[in-house]
C-alpha cells in the first residue's frame, strides 16, 4: 500500500509537528551560498561547518544514498513567558528561549521515530529512512523552505507566515518517491527590524543585495560555540546573555501573534536565573542543573565565562546609571 504527501503530512501533525512539508532529496541551490559564506570565514571556529562534515551538505544523498524525498517538519517551542525586550533586570541572566526546557534533540528524535513507526504501518513496502535533527550535515532551513514551511528571513531564521519563527526543524530522509510541495515566497519586504536591533551588528550584507549572518559577531555563537575569551569589543554588547540570543526573533513582526507550544518538555526549567546565584555554581552543580538541557553545550568553562561577563556588564550599567542620576 502506498502513501501520498498529504497523508504523510497528516501523520507528522499527529506525531506533534505543527509544520510539515515535502522537498526533493536533491542538491540545494543554497549550497553555493553556504560555500561562499564559510569561505568568507563567517562560520568562525565552528569546524563542523568548514571541514568534511560541511562538505556533506552538498547533497542529502550523502546521508542516505537511496533518498528520494525529505519530509521537513517544524516543532513549536514558543512559550508565554517574557521576551528579551520585556526584561531589563540586569541582576538576571538571559538564556535563549529554545534552551529553557528539555534538550530539543531528544524531543524531535522521539517524535520522528514515532512517525517512522506509524509510516511503517501505512506504507507496507520496504523503504529506507534517516532521521536528521540539527546535528546532521543537512541544509535543513533550505529544504524546509523548499518544502513550503516558510521563507528564510533576513535574520536567517525560517519564518512561517501564520506561526512565526519559534520552531525547531527536523527532517526525515526517505527512499519513498513523493510529490514535493511549493517553496514559500519571501515576505520580509523592506523590514529591517532584526538588523537594526542586533546589538553586535551580526546581520550583514551578503554582496548580492541580501543579508546573511556573520557568526563571529552573533551573541549565540559567542556564548555557545566560541571557546576561550570573547573579543573585548563585543563583551559589552552581549549584556546579560548567558546562552544564545533571541533579539532578532523577538522584534520580528511575524512573531507578534506566534502561538504557544503545548509540549510540556519545553516549559522553562531555567528562565532568567539570578547572576549572583550562578556565579557560585560548582562544576557538579552545573552538570546536575543543565545536563539534560541545551545549555550543556556551552560546557562549564564557557558558561561561567558568560556569567562573569554578564556580571561585569551589570556592574558597568549600574555605575553608568548612578552617574546619570548625579548629573
Amino acid at each position: 500500500m502506498g502513501i501520498g504527501p498529504q497523508q504523510l503530512k497528516e501523520l507528522a501533525h499527529a506525531c506533534g509537528f505543527e509544520l510539515a512539508g515535502i522537498a526533493p532529496a536533491r542538491p540545494s541551490e543554497d549550497f553555493e551560498r553556504f560555500e561562499h559564506w564559510r569561505a568568507a570565514g563567517m562560520a568562525g571556529e565552528m569546524g563542523y561547518l568548514t571541514d568534511r562534515r560541511g562538505d556533506l551538505r552538498s547533497d542529502p544523498r550523502n546521508l542516505l544514498a537511496s533518498a528520494q524525498s525529505i519530509l521537513c517538519v517544524g516543532k513549536l517551542y514558543n512559550t508565554g513567558h517574557p521576551h528579551t525586550p520585556e526584561s531589563d533586570a540586569t541582576a538576571q541572566g538571559w538564556i535563549s528561549r529554545y534552551a529553557w526546557g528539555a534538550d530539543y534533540h531528544d524531543i524531535l528524535r522521539r517524535d520522528l521515530e514515532l512517525l517512522v513507526e506509524r509510516l511503517r504501518k501505512v506504507y507496507r513496502e520496504p523503504f529506507e529512512w534517516k532521521i536528521c535533527v540539527d546535528t546532521a550535515p543537512l541544509l535543513e532551513r533550505s529544504y524546509a523552505r523548499a518544502a513550503g514551511l516558510g521563507w528564510i528571513g533576513k535574520n536567517t531564521c525560517l519564518i512561517n507566515q501564520e506561526q512565526g519563527s519559534w520552531f525547531f526543524l527536523g527532517a526525515l530522509l526517505l527512499s519513498i518517491p513523493l510529490a514535493p510541495d511549493v517553496a514559500a515566497p519571501e515576505r520580509c519586504g523592506t523590514c529591517t527590524r532584526c538588523i537594526d536591533a542586533c546589538p553586535t551588528a551580526a546581520i550583514v550584507p551578503n554582496g548580492d543585495g541580501g543579508w546573511t549572518l556573520d557568526a563571529r559577531r552573533c551573541i549565540s555563537y559567542l556564548t555557545i560555540e566560541k571557546r576561550g575569551e570573547i573579543p573585548a569589543d563585543l563583551r559589552g554588547q552581549i549584556s546579560n546573555h548567558l546562552f544564545g540570543c533571541d533579539i532578532c526573533q523577538d522584534v520580528c513582526p511575524w512573531n507578534a501573534r506566534a502561538p504557544v507550544t503545548t509540549e510540556a518538555a519545553f516549559e522553562p526549567m531555567s528562565f532568567a536565573p539570578q547572576l549572583e546565584d550562578l556565579a557560585r555554581l560548582s562544576e557538579e552543580e552545573f552538570r546536575n542543573r543543565f545536563r539534560h538541557s541545551p545549555v550543556w553545550r556551552a560546557k562549564y568553562a564557557g558558561f561561567m565565562r558568560n556569567v562573569t561577563n554578564a556580571l561585569s556588564n551589570a556592574a558597568a550599567d549600574q555605575e553608568s546609571s548612578c552617574v546619570s542620576d548625579v548629573l
